[in-house]
């Protein structure tokens, strides 16, 4: 599939704008992004890309800020030489798990030790929402738990789910790039209990599961919450992220009314994970 790169300079290049720029291009089609020196690289499935869209997320910016952007178009490439081009060093999530590419050669003790060359696909551990939910999973009791991670990206959740000794894991993505790109990384940990599909919530309703990972944008959240409690177990959790601290109330009215009980969330640079539990 190819890509298109757009190449956004603001004015003040501050984490705020970054993240409401991001935030506003991820409810419009774009799926990874990259700070820079002079603010933000997004990228985006070409037919996805849309100028008008992106003209007015800036033209209705919410809060005071120059922006200015150009496009280009981007053949496949190699995602993996993109990503240590632009310096992707391993994370350490806890004092417990360390991800890290094939082009990387990490030292110490860690228990769960996971390899991900990335393509273009959202899920290395860097963003905050990924990290949080990483964090949350490291807290969790999953053995034998049967696991869904919706929007799987590189596969990174399900992975860690696995480790932690989850019995069943459901990986879906309605990308291609990060259906095949879940499947390499599975195999690159030696994995052999996550099941990957190509696709959406459509995919659900022939097995239910005890946890529920949804890392993807409010838009997507308030959609698809309902698909999501109805393939959840009684006493089961819904873990979601992909959104701010703000967007809680309008995410948990939509759990509520879906038999979802709110536990508690925790936030990284406003980016929150918000944990419910089905009654």
């Amino acid at each position: 599939m190819k890509y298109i790169q757009a190449v956004f300079e603001c004015d003040p290049n501050t984490e705020v704008v970054r993240d409401i720029l991001a935030d506003a291009l991820a409810k419009n089609g774009f799926e990874s992004f990259l700070s820079s020196d002079n603010g933000l690289d997004a990228f985006a499935p070409f037919p996805s890309y849309s100028k008008e869209s992106v003209d007015r997320i800036i033209n209705d910016f919410i809060i005071p800020a120059n922006i200015q952007y150009t496009v280009r178009e981007l053949e496949d490439r190699n995602w993996n030489e993109e990503w240590e081009k632009n310096y992707f060093e391993p994370i350490v999530i806890g004092n417990s798990c360390i991800i890290y590419s094939s082009f990387h050669h990490p030292q110490g003790e860690y228990r769960y030790r996971i390899l991900i060359d990335p393509k273009m696909a959202f899920g290395t551990g860097h963003h905050q929402t990924t990290s949080l939910v990483l964090e949350q999973l490291l807290t969790m009791e999953l053995l034998d738990k049967s696991v869904l991670d919706m929007g799987c990206g590189t596969g990174v959740l399900a992975i860690l789910a696995s480790m932690r000794g989850a019995r069943r894991v459901t990986a879906i993505d309605i990308d291609d790039w990060a259906y095949e790109n879940a499947l390499e990384n599975i195999r690159l940990n030696g994995i052999h209990s996550i099941n990957v599909y190509q696709g959406g919530a459509e995919l659900l309703g022939a097995e239910t599961y005890e946890v529920i990972l949804a890392n993807i944008n409010k838009n997507i959240l308030l959609q698809d919450i309902p698909v999501y409690s109805s393939v959840l177990n009684k006493d089961g959790l819904l873990i979601t992220s992909g959104f701010y601290e703000e967007d809680i109330p309008e995410i948990l009215k939509i759990c509520e009314t879906n038999n979802l009980t709110f536990i508690g969330f925790s936030e990284k640079d406003h980016w929150v994970c918000m944990c419910c539990r089905k009654i």
